[in-house]
């Protein structure tokens, strides 16, 4: 049977990786990711989960471990955040392109410089072009679940691809709240043993990794796991499917609307700050405003589709960004601009930027970010990317 326990979301993201049966786990522990490797540790200690634990000298040396399990076809995990995401990166297309299906758990914090260790979302931004899977998870509960959906999204035959699971540091990777931990048998039954791909390398067989491909081939290559990056959309929204069936909770899939249907002004965030925002929501409802929240969950493969069928309706829309893309504005507002326009779809859309280095997006924030989309619907001029909770003249 399920239980319940009170945890934060590193150990959360712990007792998904025991539930889907890893056999190879290779951590090295940074801020604010610690604990997940911490925990997974103390469960091979202790018995609890029957796996090869290779605590390794760096970043880079975990991400090249996990791309040696998993081309033998060892289901495997790691874990960063960081600095230690961006000492990664040289290994991330390695993985993608060698269609290994890793499962990361990423958690989100400000990069350097001025060093900094709390929790925006700047270092998965530099790497949304490796060839990943990235999810975005809004509490401890749904990293648990998308621990294990993501095993099976990865090694979905259709898919076979790494997948990034985003936490933001801190603000889930250390707060505690009610979880429920499925029973070993459910998750079984759910996520069934992996047994590798033809593609994975064996006694039987043998082959070569890391192939070099000139001009001749490289393309088709590429193309080849760019569109089966694009076709993993239906599988993640299938295995999310399949598993709200089974246990009860289900996340929409790759967007998750809230009170949109009709409203007429829309906020569209990404993990943790969507709790805060939903909370706006309902206050902003009770007083009669048609105002509504769009949850970003999958932003690679980006779900154009999805998302303008949730965002048709509304009139203006806002986009929350815990990044900025220098010279230039937060990247998920680049990135819904252009799926609007593949969609047709012509809206009026302003760009919230906040959070950077840990800073709190309030509550008040959000009300001020819903009162310039009002007033911006009733044909006020507002400022198209806006910084908020700035505290000094710069």
């Amino acid at each position: 049977m399920s239980r319940n326990a009170f945890l934060n979301g590193d150990e959360a993201v712990a007792y998904g990786v025991k539930l889907s049966r890893p056999h190879v786990v290779a951590a090295y522990p940074i801020t604010p990711q610690t604990i997940a490797v911490e925990k997974i540790s103390s469960f091979v200690q202790n018995g609890e989960l029957q796996c090869e634990y290779m605590h390794v000298e760096s970043e880079h040396s975990a991400m090249a471990c996990s791309i040696g399990a998993s081309s033998v076809g060892a289901r495997t995990f790691t874990a960063t955040s960081s600095q230690g995401l961006l000492y990664m990166a040289e290994c991330l297309p390695y993985a993608s392109g060698a269609r290994l299906p890793i499962v990361m758990m990423n958690a989100n914090r400000a990069i350097a410089t001025p060093w900094n260790i709390y929790g925006d979302q700047m270092d998965v931004m530099f790497l949304l072009n490796a060839g990943w899977v990235q999810i975005f998870v809004e509490d401890a509960q749904e990293a648990l679940d998308m621990t294990i959906q993501s095993f099976k999204v990865a090694e979905h035959k259709a898919v076979m691809a790494p997948v990034m699971i985003n936490l933001d540091g801190f603000v889930l990777t250390h707060t505690y709240e009610k979880v429920n931990i499925p029973s070993q048998e459910a998750v079984d039954q759910f996520l069934p043993a992996f047994t590798g791909a033809p593609h994975m390398m064996n006694d039987e067989t043998p082959m070569s990794m890391c192939i070099s491909a000139g001009n001749q081939h490289n393309m088709e290559f590429k193309l080849k796991q760019h569109r089966d990056l694009l076709s993993a959309l239906e599988i993640i929204e299938s295995v999310d499917r399949e598993f709200e069936e089974q246990f009860g909770r289900g996340y929409g899939g790759a967007i998750e609307g809230y009170k949109h249907e009709d409203a007429e002004i829309l906020l569209i965030t990404t993990g943790s700050v969507t709790g805060t925002a939903r909370v706006v929501v309902d206050q902003l409802r009770s007083e009669g405003k048609r105002v509504g929240l769009v949850k970003l969950r999958v932003v690679r493969p980006f779900p154009v589709a999805q998302l303008g069928a949730t965002i048709k309706n509304a009139k203006v829309i806002g986009v929350v960004d815990k990044n900025i893309s220098f010279g230039y504005e937060g990247t998920l507002y680049t990135n819904i601009n252009s799926a609007l326009i593949q969609s047709d779809i012509k809206k009026e859309t302003y760009n919230f930027i906040g959070g950077i280095g840990g800073r709190d997006i309030t509550k008040e924030a959000i009300l001020e970010m819903y009162e310039n989309l009002r007033l911006a619907s009733v044909g006020e001029s507002i400022e198209k990317v806006s910084y908020y909770n700035v505290r000094c003249a710069l």
